[in-house]
Protein backbone atom coordinates (compact mmCIF):
# COMPACT_ATOMS: atom_id res chain seq x y z
CA UNK A 1 0.00 0.00 0.00
CA UNK A 2 1.34 3.61 -0.46
CA UNK A 3 3.48 4.87 1.93
CA UNK A 4 2.75 8.44 1.70
CA UNK A 5 -0.11 10.93 1.21
CA UNK A 6 0.70 13.95 -0.40
CA UNK A 7 -0.74 15.57 3.39
CA UNK A 8 1.79 14.40 5.11
CA UNK A 9 4.69 16.30 3.40
CA UNK A 10 8.07 16.46 3.93
CA UNK A 11 6.91 14.89 7.66
CA UNK A 12 6.24 11.41 6.06
CA UNK A 13 6.77 8.56 7.50
CA UNK A 14 8.13 4.86 6.69
CA UNK A 15 7.20 1.79 8.07
CA UNK A 16 10.37 0.06 8.36
CA UNK A 17 9.64 -2.15 6.14
CA UNK A 18 13.20 -8.18 8.71
CA UNK A 19 15.79 -22.97 16.08
CA UNK A 20 13.52 -25.15 14.44
CA UNK A 21 11.91 -27.30 17.65
CA UNK A 22 14.11 -30.16 17.93
CA UNK A 23 11.66 -32.83 15.85
CA UNK A 24 12.64 -35.18 12.35
CA UNK A 25 14.79 -33.71 9.02
CA UNK A 26 13.75 -33.66 5.99
CA UNK A 27 15.91 -33.65 3.00
CA UNK A 28 15.63 -30.50 0.64
CA UNK A 29 15.08 -31.85 -3.06
CA UNK A 30 17.14 -29.78 -4.69
CA UNK A 31 20.04 -31.07 -2.31
CA UNK A 32 20.30 -28.84 0.03
CA UNK A 33 20.97 -29.80 4.26
CA UNK A 34 18.39 -31.13 6.02
CA UNK A 35 16.21 -28.51 7.28
CA UNK A 36 14.77 -29.13 10.83
CA UNK A 37 11.43 -29.40 10.92
CA UNK A 38 9.32 -27.66 13.65
CA UNK A 39 6.28 -30.44 15.58
CA UNK A 40 3.29 -29.00 14.83
CA UNK A 41 1.86 -29.95 18.20
CA UNK A 42 -0.56 -27.28 18.84
CA UNK A 43 -0.47 -25.91 15.16
CA UNK A 44 -3.04 -27.85 13.04
CA UNK A 45 -1.89 -28.80 9.82
CA UNK A 46 1.45 -30.73 7.96
CA UNK A 47 1.51 -27.68 6.19
CA UNK A 48 1.66 -25.50 8.96
CA UNK A 49 -1.16 -22.94 7.27
CA UNK A 50 -2.41 -22.26 10.94
CA UNK A 51 1.03 -21.56 12.74
CA UNK A 52 2.73 -19.23 9.98
CA UNK A 53 5.63 -16.66 10.91
CA UNK A 54 5.29 -13.47 9.29
CA UNK A 55 8.46 -11.61 8.77
CA UNK A 56 6.41 -8.52 6.76
CA UNK A 57 4.53 -6.43 9.36
CA UNK A 58 4.48 -2.86 9.90
CA UNK A 59 3.84 -1.32 13.58
CA UNK A 60 3.51 2.21 14.14
CA UNK A 61 3.33 2.08 18.00
CA UNK A 62 0.68 3.87 19.33
CA UNK A 63 2.72 5.35 21.84
CA UNK A 64 5.23 6.40 19.14
CA UNK A 65 2.53 8.45 17.41
CA UNK A 66 1.96 9.86 20.64
CA UNK A 67 5.47 11.31 21.05
CA UNK A 68 5.66 12.01 16.69
CA UNK A 69 2.52 13.97 17.29
CA UNK A 70 4.07 16.08 20.52
CA UNK A 71 7.00 16.62 18.71
CA UNK A 72 5.25 18.19 15.70
CA UNK A 73 6.80 15.26 13.30
CA UNK A 74 2.89 13.78 12.26
CA UNK A 75 -0.45 14.75 12.06
CA UNK A 76 -2.51 11.57 12.84
CA UNK A 77 -5.19 13.17 10.92
CA UNK A 78 -3.23 13.10 7.95
CA UNK A 79 -1.70 9.95 8.06
CA UNK A 80 -3.41 6.75 6.15
CA UNK A 81 -5.07 4.11 7.37
CA UNK A 82 -2.22 1.71 8.02
CA UNK A 83 -0.66 3.88 10.72
CA UNK A 84 -3.61 3.36 13.41
CA UNK A 85 -1.90 -0.11 14.63
CA UNK A 86 -4.44 -1.41 17.08
CA UNK A 87 -3.42 -4.95 19.41
CA UNK A 88 -6.78 -6.65 19.69
CA UNK A 89 -7.60 -6.00 16.26
CA UNK A 90 -3.87 -6.96 14.75
CA UNK A 91 -4.21 -10.30 16.98
CA UNK A 92 -8.05 -11.05 15.70
CA UNK A 93 -6.48 -10.96 11.87
CA UNK A 94 -3.08 -12.76 13.17
CA UNK A 95 -5.99 -15.89 14.08
CA UNK A 96 -8.29 -15.60 11.09
CA UNK A 97 -4.82 -15.95 8.83
CA UNK A 98 -3.07 -18.30 10.76
CA UNK A 99 -0.13 -16.54 11.98
CA UNK A 100 1.28 -18.00 14.99
CA UNK A 101 3.87 -15.05 15.23
CA UNK A 102 4.75 -11.83 13.31
CA UNK A 103 7.80 -9.90 13.12
CA UNK A 104 7.10 -6.45 13.19
CA UNK A 105 9.01 -3.01 11.62
CA UNK A 106 8.98 -0.47 13.78
CA UNK A 107 7.67 3.13 12.45
CA UNK A 108 10.11 5.56 11.59
CA UNK A 109 9.94 9.28 10.17
CA UNK A 110 11.96 9.51 6.56
CA UNK A 111 13.03 13.28 7.83
CA UNK A 112 11.91 16.11 9.19
CA UNK A 113 14.17 15.98 12.50
CA UNK A 114 15.19 19.03 14.21
CA UNK A 115 18.38 17.44 15.29
CA UNK A 116 20.33 13.87 15.60
CA UNK A 117 19.43 13.99 18.88
CA UNK A 118 15.26 13.89 18.21
CA UNK A 119 16.47 11.05 15.73
CA UNK A 120 17.55 8.95 18.28
CA UNK A 121 14.74 9.64 20.53
CA UNK A 122 12.35 8.48 17.95
CA UNK A 123 14.29 5.43 17.52
CA UNK A 124 14.38 4.58 21.34
CA UNK A 125 10.73 5.30 21.68
CA UNK A 126 9.76 3.00 19.00
CA UNK A 127 12.34 0.13 19.85
CA UNK A 128 10.80 0.60 23.66
CA UNK A 129 7.38 0.17 22.59
CA UNK A 130 8.37 -3.07 20.14
CA UNK A 131 9.92 -4.01 23.20
CA UNK A 132 7.01 -4.14 25.63
CA UNK A 133 4.76 -5.21 22.64
CA UNK A 134 6.77 -8.30 22.85
CA UNK A 135 7.56 -8.70 26.26
CA UNK A 136 3.95 -8.66 26.96
CA UNK A 137 3.50 -11.34 23.98
CA UNK A 138 6.43 -13.20 23.28
CA UNK A 139 4.19 -16.15 21.75
CA UNK A 140 2.99 -13.76 19.83
CA UNK A 141 5.38 -10.92 18.17
CA UNK A 142 9.19 -10.18 18.07
CA UNK A 143 10.57 -7.20 16.25
CA UNK A 144 13.50 -5.96 13.66
CA UNK A 145 15.77 -2.88 15.26
CA UNK A 146 16.45 0.25 12.29
CA UNK A 147 19.10 1.04 10.81
CA UNK A 148 19.89 4.24 8.11
CA UNK A 149 22.97 3.48 5.61
CA UNK A 150 23.08 7.94 6.05
CA UNK A 151 23.32 7.30 9.69
CA UNK A 152 25.88 5.24 11.13
CA UNK A 153 25.92 6.98 14.57
CA UNK A 154 22.56 6.48 15.03
CA UNK A 155 22.48 2.91 13.33
CA UNK A 156 25.43 1.54 15.50
CA UNK A 157 23.05 2.43 18.87
CA UNK A 158 20.00 1.25 17.39
CA UNK A 159 22.03 -2.05 16.73
CA UNK A 160 23.18 -1.87 20.61
CA UNK A 161 19.95 -1.10 21.58
CA UNK A 162 17.68 -3.32 19.61
CA UNK A 163 20.02 -6.48 19.26
CA UNK A 164 21.97 -6.45 22.25
CA UNK A 165 19.64 -4.91 24.96
CA UNK A 166 16.09 -5.99 23.86
CA UNK A 167 16.51 -8.80 21.68
CA UNK A 168 15.37 -8.17 18.14
CA UNK A 169 16.05 -10.83 15.68
CA UNK A 170 17.04 -8.66 12.88
CA UNK A 171 17.44 -5.09 11.41
CA UNK A 172 15.43 -3.15 9.09
CA UNK A 173 16.43 -0.96 6.29
CA UNK A 174 15.11 0.81 3.37
CA UNK A 175 16.17 0.03 -0.11
CA UNK A 176 17.26 2.96 -0.87
CA UNK A 177 18.54 6.27 1.07
CA UNK A 178 18.11 9.47 -0.34
CA UNK A 179 19.02 7.75 -4.12
CA UNK A 180 22.07 5.70 -2.39
CA UNK A 181 21.17 2.01 -2.63
CA UNK A 182 22.16 -1.20 -0.39
CA UNK A 183 25.82 -2.26 -1.59
CA UNK A 184 26.87 1.19 -2.12
CA UNK A 185 30.66 1.14 -0.59
CA UNK A 186 29.78 4.22 1.47
CA UNK A 187 27.75 1.22 3.59
CA UNK A 188 30.77 -0.73 3.97
CA UNK A 189 31.66 0.07 7.71
CA UNK A 190 27.78 -0.95 9.06
CA UNK A 191 27.29 -3.64 6.70
CA UNK A 192 30.50 -4.99 8.57
CA UNK A 193 29.53 -4.57 11.93
CA UNK A 194 26.62 -6.38 11.12
CA UNK A 195 28.24 -8.77 9.24
CA UNK A 196 30.13 -9.52 12.87
CA UNK A 197 26.76 -10.54 14.08
CA UNK A 198 25.57 -12.68 11.25
CA UNK A 199 22.59 -10.52 11.11
CA UNK A 200 19.36 -10.95 8.70
CA UNK A 201 18.36 -7.27 7.15
CA UNK A 202 15.05 -7.25 6.55
CA UNK A 203 14.26 -4.24 3.72
CA UNK A 204 12.10 -2.58 2.31
CA UNK A 205 11.10 -0.52 -0.65
CA UNK A 206 10.04 3.19 -0.56
CA UNK A 207 9.43 5.88 -3.50
CA UNK A 208 12.01 5.92 -6.53
CA UNK A 209 15.16 8.40 -6.48
CA UNK A 210 13.90 11.92 -7.18
CA UNK A 211 10.37 11.21 -7.07
CA UNK A 212 7.75 13.43 -5.80
CA UNK A 213 5.80 11.20 -2.79
CA UNK A 214 2.95 14.17 -3.25
CA UNK A 215 2.97 13.32 -6.72
CA UNK A 216 3.27 10.04 -8.70
CA UNK A 217 4.99 10.17 -11.51
CA UNK A 218 2.35 8.76 -13.32
CA UNK A 219 -1.16 10.41 -12.58
CA UNK A 220 -3.38 8.47 -10.84
CA UNK A 221 -0.49 5.17 -10.45
CA UNK A 222 0.66 5.12 -6.90
CA UNK A 223 4.54 4.47 -5.86
CA UNK A 224 3.68 0.95 -4.48
CA UNK A 225 1.83 -0.55 -7.29
CA UNK A 226 5.40 -0.44 -10.02
CA UNK A 227 8.01 2.39 -8.21
CA UNK A 228 8.27 -0.18 -4.91
CA UNK A 229 9.12 -3.41 -6.82
CA UNK A 230 11.00 -1.38 -9.03
CA UNK A 231 13.25 -0.23 -5.95
CA UNK A 232 14.15 -3.72 -4.15
CA UNK A 233 15.01 -4.77 -7.58
CA UNK A 234 17.56 -2.06 -8.13
CA UNK A 235 18.54 -3.01 -4.64
CA UNK A 236 19.24 -6.35 -5.02
CA UNK A 237 21.50 -5.62 -8.34
CA UNK A 238 23.12 -3.26 -6.70
CA UNK A 239 24.57 -5.92 -3.91
CA UNK A 240 24.74 -8.54 -6.80
CA UNK A 241 26.58 -5.76 -8.72
CA UNK A 242 29.30 -4.72 -5.59
CA UNK A 243 29.72 -8.43 -4.66
CA UNK A 244 28.09 -7.38 -1.01
CA UNK A 245 27.29 -11.51 -0.01
CA UNK A 246 31.04 -12.17 -1.13
CA UNK A 247 32.43 -9.51 0.90
CA UNK A 248 30.12 -10.12 3.87
CA UNK A 249 29.13 -14.32 3.90
CA UNK A 250 27.31 -13.89 7.02
CA UNK A 251 25.02 -11.60 6.44
CA UNK A 252 21.31 -12.45 5.29
CA UNK A 253 19.55 -10.58 2.70
CA UNK A 254 15.37 -10.17 3.06
CA UNK A 255 13.86 -9.09 -0.13
CA UNK A 256 10.10 -7.88 0.39
CA UNK A 257 7.35 -8.42 -1.95
CA UNK A 258 8.98 -11.52 -3.75
CA UNK A 259 11.75 -9.68 -4.71
CA UNK A 260 10.10 -7.48 -6.59
CA UNK A 261 11.02 -7.62 -10.69
CA UNK A 262 14.02 -9.86 -9.53
CA UNK A 263 12.21 -13.37 -10.60
CA UNK A 264 10.77 -12.30 -13.52
CA UNK A 265 14.15 -10.45 -15.01
CA UNK A 266 16.32 -13.15 -13.90
CA UNK A 267 17.20 -14.29 -17.42
CA UNK A 268 17.92 -10.77 -18.23
CA UNK A 269 20.01 -10.29 -15.68
CA UNK A 270 22.17 -13.40 -16.33
CA UNK A 271 22.28 -12.84 -20.26
CA UNK A 272 23.50 -9.34 -19.70
CA UNK A 273 25.86 -9.50 -16.67
CA UNK A 274 28.30 -7.69 -18.79
CA UNK A 275 26.48 -4.73 -19.58
CA UNK A 276 27.10 -3.61 -15.50
CA UNK A 277 30.13 -1.40 -14.94
CA UNK A 278 32.35 -3.29 -14.15
CA UNK A 279 31.13 -6.13 -15.99
CA UNK A 280 29.53 -8.67 -13.32
CA UNK A 281 29.48 -12.81 -14.28
CA UNK A 282 26.40 -14.55 -14.94
CA UNK A 283 27.38 -16.66 -12.58
CA UNK A 284 27.39 -14.19 -9.83
CA UNK A 285 24.07 -13.15 -10.46
CA UNK A 286 22.51 -16.97 -10.82
CA UNK A 287 24.41 -17.55 -6.94
CA UNK A 288 23.10 -14.42 -5.82
CA UNK A 289 19.11 -15.39 -6.85
CA UNK A 290 19.74 -18.81 -4.50
CA UNK A 291 21.33 -16.84 -2.15
CA UNK A 292 18.83 -14.04 -1.01
CA UNK A 293 15.61 -14.28 1.07
CA UNK A 294 12.42 -13.66 -0.05
CA UNK A 295 9.37 -12.95 1.53
CA UNK A 296 5.55 -13.78 -0.04
CA UNK A 297 4.21 -10.38 0.59
CA UNK A 298 2.12 -8.57 -2.60
CA UNK A 299 0.42 -11.03 -2.49
CA UNK A 300 1.85 -13.60 -4.77
CA UNK A 301 -0.25 -15.58 -7.21
CA UNK A 302 0.67 -18.80 -8.77
CA UNK A 303 1.90 -16.85 -11.38
CA UNK A 304 4.49 -14.72 -9.77
CA UNK A 305 5.19 -17.55 -6.72
CA UNK A 306 6.02 -19.86 -9.85
CA UNK A 307 8.61 -17.43 -11.06
CA UNK A 308 9.56 -17.02 -7.78
CA UNK A 309 10.52 -20.96 -7.57
CA UNK A 310 12.12 -20.85 -10.73
CA UNK A 311 15.01 -19.06 -9.79
CA UNK A 312 15.33 -19.13 -5.99
CA UNK A 313 16.10 -21.43 -3.33
CA UNK A 314 12.75 -23.12 -1.70
CA UNK A 315 14.38 -23.20 1.52
CA UNK A 316 14.66 -18.98 1.49
CA UNK A 317 11.36 -18.18 0.58
CA UNK A 318 9.44 -16.78 4.19
CA UNK A 319 5.61 -15.86 4.82
CA UNK A 320 4.96 -12.25 4.56
CA UNK A 321 1.66 -10.45 4.98
CA UNK A 322 2.48 -6.71 4.79
CA UNK A 323 -0.60 -5.77 7.29
CA UNK A 324 -1.72 -3.65 7.78
CA UNK A 325 -0.76 -2.15 4.69
CA UNK A 326 -2.31 -4.95 2.75
CA UNK A 327 -6.11 -4.82 4.09
CA UNK A 328 -7.50 -7.75 6.21
CA UNK A 329 -9.23 -9.24 3.33
CA UNK A 330 -6.34 -9.47 0.98
CA UNK A 331 -3.91 -11.24 3.68
CA UNK A 332 -6.95 -13.91 4.74
CA UNK A 333 -9.48 -14.14 1.39
CA UNK A 334 -6.23 -13.71 -1.32
CA UNK A 335 -2.92 -14.08 -0.35
CA UNK A 336 -3.70 -17.34 2.03
CA UNK A 337 -5.43 -18.80 -0.05
CA UNK A 338 -3.33 -18.83 -3.25
CA UNK A 339 -0.44 -19.64 -1.44
CA UNK A 340 -2.54 -22.66 0.25
CA UNK A 341 -3.35 -24.07 -2.99
CA UNK A 342 -0.40 -23.21 -4.97
CA UNK A 343 -0.41 -26.55 -6.98
CA UNK A 344 3.57 -25.20 -7.71
CA UNK A 345 4.44 -25.87 -3.88
CA UNK A 346 5.11 -29.38 -2.46
CA UNK A 347 3.53 -29.72 1.34
CA UNK A 348 6.73 -29.47 2.52
CA UNK A 349 7.72 -26.64 0.70
CA UNK A 350 4.68 -24.67 1.90
CA UNK A 351 5.37 -25.70 5.52
CA UNK A 352 9.07 -24.04 5.30
CA UNK A 353 7.47 -20.82 3.39
CA UNK A 354 5.01 -20.61 6.24
CA UNK A 355 7.19 -21.41 9.29
CA UNK A 356 10.67 -23.60 9.10
CA UNK A 357 12.57 -21.15 6.95
CA UNK A 358 11.69 -18.41 9.39
CA UNK A 359 12.64 -20.66 12.20
CA UNK A 360 16.02 -21.60 10.41
CA UNK A 361 16.98 -18.00 9.67
CA UNK A 362 15.73 -16.82 13.25
CA UNK A 363 16.04 -19.46 15.65
CA UNK A 364 15.21 -16.85 18.33
CA UNK A 365 11.40 -16.93 16.86
CA UNK A 366 11.10 -20.46 18.38
CA UNK A 367 10.53 -19.48 22.08
CA UNK A 368 7.62 -20.79 22.94
CA UNK A 369 4.48 -22.37 21.96
CA UNK A 370 1.33 -20.06 20.09
CA UNK A 371 -1.35 -19.55 22.99
CA UNK A 372 -4.53 -19.58 21.18
CA UNK A 373 -6.30 -16.00 21.02
CA UNK A 374 -3.45 -14.16 22.48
Amino acid sequence: MSYETPAVGRRRLLLMAPAAAAAATTADPAGAAPLPIARTTGHPGADARAARIDVHHHYTAPAWLAWAERAGLVDPAQLPWWTRWDLDTTLALMDRAGIAKAVVSPAMPVRGFTSPAQRRESVAVALDAAAELTAAHPDRFAFFTPVFPDDPETSRWSIARGLDELGAVGVQTRANTRGVYLGDPSHDRLLAELDERSAVINTHPHELPGSDPAKPAVPGIPAFYCDFPLDTTRAAVNLILNGTLDRYPRLSFVLPHGGGFLPFIATRMEAFAHFLTPKTDAARVRAYLHRFYYDTAAPLGEPAASALLAVADPTRILYGSDWPASPAATITDIAGPALDRDSGLTLLQRRRINRDNALRLMPALADRPRTPGR
